[in-house]
């Protein structure tokens, strides 16, 4: 069949698009070329092929896959040929497949299975997505994995005792390389935050962070057997210590994946069961650090960038673990950045390198923390201070006095709300009349998930079901999350930041000075118009940004 008049009698391209187009083939198959630089639709050639041919084209996904005969087939050729069995049907398989020209693939697994197939058409990522689910990440790494240990015909029902001289052996196999890259890149490719590997008495469980929230990946049962040379390679390219199974370790990794720089934070700590170990994934590539970009409401943002702007004083961002506090504070970095203005930053570890500015990395090991840097910082000339975390009292009192020097300092802390900061700082063992003096503004933040705008879908909410907080009056319709391929079937696509911006004024001072709650300080600030974590979530909410759902598990109810 000829694919490029196919295509042009379809009506998909021209004969001069695809003369346009012949130079940048580079002996790749025509209309994959085409679908590449976009000139085509996946879905529409795919049609056209399933026309000419005679061939069904099928919504994959909406299919009931049959596991039991999946299993009956061998794992190897269903990765690397892309072949999704999916159901029997008058004594043949039915078979899905990207590629209808491909017959060589066909054959060899119709001759290796013992079965008639029967193929039809589905998108390429739908099928290896498919079978990634049904049969894991790296289902056919492990295959080799498993021939090689049972090469001799004698397979071990448990694991030998391996010395270290052994495990570094492992590590460095081909397949082990293979299948620690393979589940980096699945990760990448779903956009995860972080990867846990956890061991279990009977397995393991490998869970990725998706938009904040867990999700267990699948991977074949015999990937247990290599736990220990996963652990190890890991290690390896982390340049930990293998030998060492008895203390928390942490170590970072340096990758280039498809051209994108990836950053890699390490930590394996000791469990029960053996060595647990999560991966931090930045990937440098995606990130834009851009005031504009990070979501803030015109009024708050208007008021957050005359904080930025003081020439000395405390800012603060808090929030948990992951809410994206970092990337806040390095937005205002490049807003304020000049040549005329010195910056030095001190964190742990150094997340992301921005030119323009002096990034310093802590080492506590040799003596460099926070609070040491601090005060070598002071004698380097800076004009604004970036402390990653203030974590104990000592740096606090750093950060107060490079406050009192007439240095702008920026910070984050780990506390539920933006009135919780003062008490915090004040439990650190810092002089009320201090904080009170020195703590210009505190912005709190969380991460929401944000609706796919593909398939997100409007519904009329029960009155009574509304929260008691809630802004009246109700509206008459919200949105909810359905579904679809381009957010893996999750209703979400990303997160956006909510935020409660608290701006220090004499009265806050004063209740400071008085050691007064955070309750006291967040009625106080309420009358004074600021708007809360819950009521900005709610503001997403009405603008169809996110689910009611999604605010009511993040934020905490204002009047609780």
């Amino acid at each position: 069949m000829d694919i490029a008049q196919t295509l042009i009698r379809h009506g998909l391209v021209t004969r001069q698009q695809i003369d346009t187009a012949l130079p940048q083939v580079a002996g790749r198959r025509l209309d994959r070329a085409l679908i590449e630089l976009g000139l085509v639709n996946e879905d529409e050639v795919l049609k056209a092929f399933a026309d000419e041919l005679g061939m069904p084209f099928i919504e994959v996904k909406q299919e009931l896959i049959d596991h039991d005969l999946l299993m009956q087939f061998p794992t190897t050729a269903v990765f690397r040929h892309s072949l999704l069995p999916i159901t029997r049907r008058n004594g043949s398989v039915v078979v899905a497949t990207c590629d209808p020209f491909n017959l060589e693939a066909l054959e060899e697994l119709e001759s290796v299975s013992g079965f008639h197939l029967v193929p039809v058409l589905a998108r390429r990522l739908d099928v290896v997505e498919l079978i990634k689910e049904h049969l894991g990440v790296g289902g056919d790494t492990l295959n080799e994995l498993v021939a090689q240990r049972t090469a001799d015909g004698v397979e071990l029902l448990s694991d030998l005792s391996a010395d270290d001289a052994d495990l570094a052996s492992q590590a460095e196999n081909a397949s082990v390389i293979k299948l620690v890259n393979e589940l980096l890149m699945e990760a990448l490719e779903q956009q995860s935050s972080d990867v846990h590997i956890e061991p279990q008495e009977h397995g393991l469980i490998i869970r990725y962070r998706v938009d904040g929230l867990l999700r267990v990946q699948p991977v074949p049962e015999s990937i247990a057997h290599f736990y220990a040379a996963i652990v190890t390679r890991l290690k390896i390219m982390s340049k930990l210590n293998i030998a060492e199974k008895r203390i928390p370790q942490d170590g970072r990794i340096k990758l280039k994946i498809s051209g994108r720089e990836i950053d890699v934070r390490v930590s394996i700590i000791p469990m029960v069961h053996g060595e647990g170990v999560v991966l931090r994934l930045l990937d440098k590539g995606r990130m834009v650090f851009n005031l504009k970009n990070v979501g803030m409401d015109a009024g708050m943002a208007k008021t957050f960038r005359d904080l930025i702007s003081m020439p000395h004083g405390i800012v603060l961002v808090t929030g948990p673990t992951g809410s994206g506090k970092t990337s806040t504070l390095y937005s205002a970095l490049n807003e304020i950045k000049d040549p005329t203005v010195k910056i030095v930053t001190v964190e742990d570890p150094v997340e992301y390198q921005n030119p323009g500015i002096s990034q310093i990395q802590v080492h506590a090991k040799v003596g460099l923390t926070f609070a040491a840097a601090l005060r070598s910082i002071l004698r380097h000339d800076p004009d604004i201070i970036l402390i990653g975390e203030i974590r104990d009292g000592e740096t606090a009192d750093a950060a107060i006095q490079s406050s009192l020097t007439g240095h702008l300092v920026f910070s984050t802390l780990h506390t539920n709300d933006a009135p919780s900061a003062f008490a915090r700082l004040i439990d650190m063992g810092v002089e009320p009349y201090l904080v009170a003096s020195t703590v210009e503004g505190v912005l709190a933040q969380r991460l929401i998930r944000v609706l796919c705008k593909h398939c997100k879908e409007a519904y009329v909410h029960d009155p009574d079901e509304f929260p008691t907080d809630f802004p009246r009056p109700l509206p008459e319709k919200l949105w909810k999350p359905v579904g679809c391929r381009e957010c893996r079937s999750t209703g979400y696509a990303g997160r956006r930041a909510i935020f409660e911006l608290l701006r220090t004024d004499h009265e806050i001072g004063r209740l400071c000075i008085q050691r007064a709650s955070s309750a006291a300080i967040r009625d106080y600030a309420l009358k004074q118009g600021m708007m809360t974590l819950r009521m900005n979530g709610y503001a997403r909410v009405l603008d169809g940004t996110t689910t009611l759902d999604e605010v009511l598990r993040i934020t905490k109810g204002d009047f609780a």
